[in-house]
């Protein structure tokens, strides 16, 4: 920031480069926002908050709101300079106008303007206001007020002063075209929230709000974080045991690139390590990651020598010292490279040498100078590496030529005859009844059962080496066949469905609430890819003569009885167990009848932080978290 072009604050018209036209957005709007589902429609409201947060980067914006209105028509206000209004000297509009009907035509270009920039797609105004309804600009800049109007990328009217203003800055309003985002145009206010409170936690500099006008009392939260990313870290161990109190904190520029990182070990057994670059979570993570766990991996083992805190022939992989880590990295770069399966990957070569060096410093300069809690982490990486070794030894009877051949497996699972991954789905099912049932009531060509007899183990609070030990989870790791933790491989799944079936009470959720911790911190790609399901089972037959229906819900129940009137029979099921294999193909299993929930992950770190609360070592939080949600339980049968 300190280096910029003094002349930047002339920020005008001759700033603007064009590259080329807007035509081809509305014809294939998957190219510049990734999709026109749910992810596409909030990528929109990120192009235009990333311009904001650009001109707060550069030092010219300290407040940023978003507001979701009524309709969902979107609103972002920041105090920058606001867009130029002079006219292009290229395209002999005003500049604003340009900024929004030409692509690729932006301050960020230039190289100069902006030394970094966000934005995923580097798409930017242009293509928000082409997939809009409407789309309308409000500029305070010269002290006055500009105004101008978009349908559908088009300009109803030249930019215009509409009053005078003291302050600067830039309002936008649109909304989601729903020709073009045919899906859904409604925004979910939790996946705004939490990238908004991101935002927060990665620009320090910045105040920034969210309020969701849409319900009869508007919700608002405002978030700043004086500490930035050491905030951040301080928030995501919230619920965890510490162990040490100090956070490791570095940040430098080197060679125009600045790389903020902040790091704390917690006394649980997950690996959080997330990086950004230039504000985007870069989720495949790329050099900046690379760089950190090289140097993490040699500064402790190196420590870990220097102290003989490990003998000659012992030393600590990466794995190691990983365990129970919260890490943030943020990087700034002008020019990155991103690739991957979802352009989510940072690719710039050097960054991988330039965060190696800052982290190895750092880590270095802070156990020299803390050696309490360099004890601690020492203590901490020495008991995972001795966990490693144990679960090494316990992974190695999972691995098998067949998930078959282990004995006493076989007759567990009853596998399917389909042998394409793709076409084959797996139910997990708790107990032996239930497991029965399914099994005559499948369809054995692409459906397999495998029944839990005993009680799936709460990871959350054990090592791997422990999980491996329980046969419900071995059982698991068998069937699915993609092996596990770091030897985990996608690709090697045997199916494409993985279906939690459990009872629907108090009992069947916290079995699933086991599974899907397991799943979620050992197995998290079969949730990222999609494999993952929750099968939906009645609570209730209701007959009245001839007439049969299988109900879900209590609401759905009361509709239904009213609609049969008379004195219909109700039976309440209170487990799988209870419904013969036909009941069970026709409500839970029939790929035309049934009702499967995917699990999803909107957000890893919010999830991280549920399961934590939920099925970790404190119970406090999970006493908060009970009381405040108590109002949506009142409808449960335990």
């Amino acid at each position: 920031m300190d280096n910029l072009n003094n002349n930047n604050n002339n920020y005008n018209a001759e700033n603007i480069q064009v590259l080329e036209g807007l035509e081809a957005v509305r014809k294939r709007p998957g190219m510049y926002i990734g999709s026109t589902g749910e992810r596409g429609l909030h990528h929109l409201v990120w192009e235009i908050v990333d311009n904001s947060i650009d001109e707060s980067m550069v030092g010219y914006a300290s407040e940023i709101s978003l507001e979701i209105q009524k309709g969902n028509i979107i609103r972002v206000t920041d105090d920058g300079r606001g867009i130029p209004v002079d006219i292009h000297a290229k395209t002999k509009k005003s500049a604003v106008e340009t900024i929004l009907t030409v692509l690729h035509a932006g301050g960020k270009f230039d190289g100069k303007s902006y030394k970094v920039s966000g934005g995923l797609h580097g798409v930017g105004a242009s293509v928000v206001n082409a997939l809009s309804s409407w789309f309308r600009v409000t500029i305070r800049r010269n002290g006055l007020l500009y105004q101008q109007e978009y349908k559908k990328g088009i300009p109803q009217y030249d930019l215009k002063v509409i009053g005078e203003s003291t302050h600067t800055g830039t309002e936008i309003e649109f909304q989601a075209d729903p020709e073009v985002f045919t899906e859904t145009t409604t925004y979910d206010f939790e996946t705004l929230r939490n990238r908004i409170q991101e935002l927060a936690f990665l620009n320090r500099h910045i105040k920034i709000s969210i309020e969701d006008q849409r319900g009869e009392t508007p919700v608002r939260f405002e978030y700043q974080y004086e500490g930035g990313i050491q905030e951040y870290v301080t928030f995501l161990n919230g619920n965890k045991g510490i162990v040490h109190p100090e956070i490791v904190y570095a940040q430098k520029e080197v060679d125009n690139i600045t790389v903020e990182l902040a790091l704390q070990y917690n006394d649980s057994y997950a690996t959080n390590v997330f990086s950004f670059t230039n504000n985007i979570h870069t989720h495949e993570g790329g050099m900046h990651e690379d760089g950190f766990k090289l140097a993490l991996t040699r500064v402790i083992g190196n420590y870990a020598k220097d102290n003989n805190i490990l003998k000659k022939d012992e030393s600590f992989i990466g794995e190691d010292t990983r365990e129970g880590l919260t890490a943030i990295i943020s990087v700034k770069h002008p020019n990155p490279q991103f690739e991957g399966q979802t352009k989510t990957k940072l690719g710039n070569p050097e960054v991988r040498q330039i965060v190696s060096q800052i982290t190895g410093e750092a880590l270095e300069r802070f156990l020299l100078e803390n050696p309490t809690a360099a004890k601690s982490i020492m203590d901490k990486v020495l008991m995972a590496s001795r966990a490693r070794i144990a679960a090494r030894k316990a992974k190695e009877a999972t691995r098998r030529k067949s998930p078959l051949d282990m004995l006493g497996f076989a007759s567990k699972l009853a596998d399917c005859r389909n042998r394409k991954p793709e076409e084959s789905e797996i139910y997990i099912v708790e107990g032996d009844s239930a497991g029965g049932s399914a099994k005559q009531g499948r369809d054995s060509a692409f459906q397999a059962i495998l029944p839990l007899r005993g009680k799936v183990l709460n990871v959350e609070k054990a090592r791997l080496d422990k999980a491996l030990s329980n046969k419900e989870i071995l059982s698991m790791i068998q069937a699915f066949g993609t092996g596990i933790g770091e030897d985990f491989d996608i690709t090697k799944a045997r199916y494409h469905k993985i279906v939690i079936m459990t009872d629907a009470d108090v009992d069947g959720a916290h079995i699933r609430t086991l599974m899907l911790t397991f799943l979620f911190r050992y197995m998290k790609p079969l949730i990222d890819f999609g494999y993952v399901y929750v099968a939906q089972p009645p609570l209730y037959k209701v007959q009245s003569g001839k007439r049969i229906e299988y109900v879900y819900d209590e609401e759905r129940l009361r509709v239904v009885l009213e609609q049969m009137g008379g004195r219909p029979t109700i039976q309440r099921y209170k487990g799988l167990g209870e419904m013969n294999p036909e009941q069970l193909w026709e409500t839970t299993m029939d790929p035309k009848s049934r009702t499967l929930l995917q699990v999803s992950l909107k957000d890893a770190m919010n999830a991280d932080a549920v399961f934590t609360m939920l099925m970790g070592e404190e119970v406090e939080p999970r006493k908060n978290f009970i009381q405040e949600n108590a109002v949506y339980a009142s409808n449960i049968d335990a």
